[in-house]
């Protein structure tokens, strides 16, 4: 299969020499030097484009691959304002649109444990909710799109919580989520339910970014021949 890469900073680099280490080839690289160069012409030399670019730059790169008819995957937070454009396109189009903000099996599985977790709390309103995400300083947003996805998995199961935010709040209907940006963090997450008497914490801890590239590696053989709107729930079969 022919991979085209699109944005090549770490996460990049790594999802490359994975993707050639499984036989895969490397049929396009763009990054910000060559930006000119995403266009259909070259796009047809690709089966499936991988997209971990920046949040400016994403709706962009996505909306050229399936204009150009090659199945996308993209792993880029901070953009998803315009994720129903893109779906919408996607449909006119009959392409393939693959979307996850974590492409870790071991995070897929704590989003599951999450939401369960949070459906039995519902239960429980002595608890205060609060969220920590720490990552490495080169990543741009804030909190991160993990954190978010977290975050409406309690939202959708507390009742006492409709809404998240970015810092400290003594406001019982936000969840806040504390963000830290620490050199060479891949990424660590922390949900904590605190009480008086006790504190329940969960955590998922990324050692490498290899888990990440396995997981947008496997997306892009997944979805090279189908069409429609997909994530990580379709690919693991949650």
């Amino acid at each position: 299969m022919k991979i085209g890469i699109i944005g090549y900073g770490k996460m990049g680099k790594t999802i490359e020499r994975l993707a050639l280490s499984k036989g895969h080839e490397i049929g396009l690289v763009i990054d910000l030097q060559n930006q000119d160069d995403l266009n259909s012409q070259n796009l047809q030399k690709i089966d499936v484009a991988i997209e971990f670019s920046r949040p400016e730059s994403a709706f962009d790169n996505i909306s050229k691959c399936l204009k150009s008819n090659i199945p996308v995957v993209s792993g880029t937070t901070g953009w998803l304002d315009k994720m129903q454009e893109i779906k919408q396109l996607c449909m006119q189009k009959n392409g393939a649109f693959f979307y996850a903000s974590n492409y870790s099996i071991g995070v897929n599985i704590f989003f599951e444990i999450n939401r369960q977790l949070a459906k039995m709390m519902n239960h429980f309103p002595d608890y205060q909710i609060s969220m920590e995400e720490i990552h490495h300083t080169q990543k741009l947003d804030a909190p991160s799109g993990t954190a978010i996805t977290l975050a409406n998995g309690i939202i959708l199961n507390i009742d006492r919580k409709n809404d998240w935010i970015n810092t400290t709040t003594s406001e019982e209907n936000k969840l806040a989520i504390i963000s830290k940006r620490i050199d060479e963090v891949p990424g660590t997450h922390s949900i904590i339910y605190e009480s008086s008497i006790d504190t329940i914490d969960i955590k998922h801890t990324a050692h490498s970014r290899i888990g990440f590239a396995e997981g947008a590696v496997k997306a892009a053989e997944w979805i090279k021949d189908k069409n429609g709107c997909f994530g990580m729930k379709d690919l693991l079969g949650f």
